[in-house]
């Protein structure tokens, strides 16, 4: 039965030869299939152009975002001249009467530093320095309180054991 078929040693050399030569194809062949991320791509889509109905943010439009910031800032500005009071000035006469204000208070304030303190005023000229000093109306009145009612004084232990009772109705 050996003598039936030929024997064929080439055939290992043969695929072996035949892989190589494959695989040379196919190497030269995968180098020419394109990258995918290198190949040229549509250009990005360019933008919407902004109008003032596009929509910003909240599904509020540009022209409604600007209304309400624009509101903000005008509050805050009005809310700031009210309390520091400022005021432009429209006509030369309301510009005079308020340089005339500002001079007054300023003679005014000027004045207020030469008066005498209180108790300068009140010493009566000529008078004996040792006299006895006038009371006030206020100090009058305080010393007949503290004369006339002084409220007895309770201290805390008295006033837990004192039991309460109540005045009775019928």
């Amino acid at each position: 039965m050996a003598g039936d078929r030929p024997v064929c040693v080439q055939r290992p050399a043969l695929l072996g030869l035949g892989a190589a030569l494959l695989y040379h194809c196919w190497s030269s062949v995968r180098s020419q299939i394109p990258d995918p991320e290198l190949l040229p791509t549509d250009p990005p889509k360019k933008p919407d152009p902004v109008t003032s109905e596009t929509v910003v943010f909240w599904g509020l439009r540009l022209w409604q975002v600007i209304g309400i910031f624009s509101m903000f800032v005008l509050a805050i500005i009005i809310t700031l001249c009210c309390i520091f009071k400022c005021r432009i000035p429209r006509t030369k006469k309301e510009i005079e009467a308020r340089s005339a204000q500002r001079q007054a208070a300023k003679t005014y304030a000027n004045t207020l530093e030469t008066v005498p303190p209180l108790n300068e005023l009140t010493e009566i000229p000529g008078s004996i320095p040792d006299a006895p000093a006038v009371q006030t109306v206020s100090e009058q009145i305080q010393a007949q309180s503290d004369a006339s009612s002084q409220l007895p004084v309770v201290r805390e232990e008295e006033e837990h054991a004192a039991p309460l009772s109540l005045p009775e109705t019928g």
